[in-house]
């Protein structure tokens, strides 16, 4: 009987001593089974409130005062050329509209992961193509009709930038019609993204997503924006190249992943608004001249901006696998592969 009391006497103080942390805005972890019981959570759950708190087990928690209002999706498409610069293969040997379906499965399989997010946050997600077959469009169709989101399929106006285009590259060569292609969307992209609301996430159409990637980006930017009180570039694959060269980085935490500095990336990043509105002629400038290597300019914006990279990669280039700038380390590329299948 004596046990029995005193255990419905720790209960009455446990929760008593819950209520008091509560009005208080304190969180308490019970040790025993990591439970969070102000949150009525257990880790290794989602600790995270997207707009209010990040919430990283031991590190305690950020206040989140850089809040997302809303996210755009700009996926560049072109499913009729197998590679841009090169004639060699992509891993697992399959069409170029095989890449650019699962990219967009891909997508929508993480932004249905991460759904709960989206209550508070508006999303869109735009297709911007050229020269896709007709069954492809309708496929990409398909698979957008079906979300909870708004979508959009564009067709590349290549005839507004391509007369912007300096016809020599860099390095003394005629610039091929695919890469005049490739800077016109790019240019279109851009133009679009300047005049979205909030964050813009633009997407090459040979990048398998994980689950968590769409999430975890919105997350890592909300808690690492608070912290350093500046907006950022988030570019989702952990490249190989970058690890061909000693280099000094910066270490952060996100959500569920570790962050590091970079100062390269390729065309497929996420930013904010203030972002590409401040550095537009910057970015603008790699879809009018190509440049050696092509993404120079933004190389350049990254010495002013904190861009970063996750450890490991949250979205891989699914290119030809001896590629340096392709396949991200320590993935299971054929898993990723054939769980975004359309």
């Amino acid at each position: 009987m004596k046990v029995q009391n005193k255990t419905i006497k720790s209960n009455l103080l446990k929760r008593l001593f819950i209520k008091i942390c509560r009005i208080f805005d304190f969180e308490i972890i019970d040790q025993g089974n990591l439970r969070l019981p102000i949150m009525n959570k257990r880790s290794p759950e989602i600790l995270s409130k997207i707009g209010y708190q990040s919430l990283v087990l031991p590190m305690g928690k950020i206040k989140i005062t850089r809040k997302v209002k809303s996210l755009d999706i700009i996926l560049r498409t072109c499913a009729s050329v197998n590679m841009l610069s090169q004639s060699k293969k992509r891993i697992f040997k399959s069409s170029k509209d095989q890449y650019s379906l699962r990219t967009l499965v891909s997508l929508i399989n993480s932004i249905n992961n991460n759904k709960k997010i989206f209550e508070n946050i508006k999303l869109k997600l735009t297709i911007i193509d050229h020269n896709s077959k007709k069954e492809i469009i309708k496929k990409f169709d398909k698979l957008l009709k079906k979300q909870f989101f708004k979508s959009e399929i564009k067709s590349l106006n290549i005839d507004l930038y391509k007369n912007k285009i300096k016809k020599i590259n860099q390095q003394g060569n005629k610039v091929t019609n695919n890469q005049i292609s490739n800077m016109s969307n790019i240019n279109q992209s851009l133009n679009l993204g300047k005049n979205c609301d909030d964050l813009v996430y633009f997407v090459e159409d040979d990048y398998i997503h994980n689950s968590d990637a769409i999430g975890e980006m919105i997350f890592a930017y909300e808690r690492i924006s608070s912290q350093i009180n500046k907006e950022l570039i988030l570019c989702p694959a952990d490249y190989p190249y970058l690890y061909t060269r000693l280099q000094n980085s910066k270490i952060l935490l996100g959500n569920k992943y570790h962050w590091r500095s970079v100062d390269q990336s390729l065309c497929t990043f996420l930013t904010s608004k203030k972002i590409i509105n401040k550095h537009f002629k910057k970015l603008i400038s790699a879809c009018e001249f190509e440049h050696f290597p092509f993404e120079k300019p933004f190389h350049e914006i990254y010495k002013k901006e904190l861009c970063i990279s996750p450890i490991p990669a949250i979205a891989i280039h699914y290119t030809n696998i001896n590629s340096i700038y392709g396949l991200s380390p320590f993935i299971n590329y054929k898993k990723l592969w054939n769980n975004n299948k359309p």
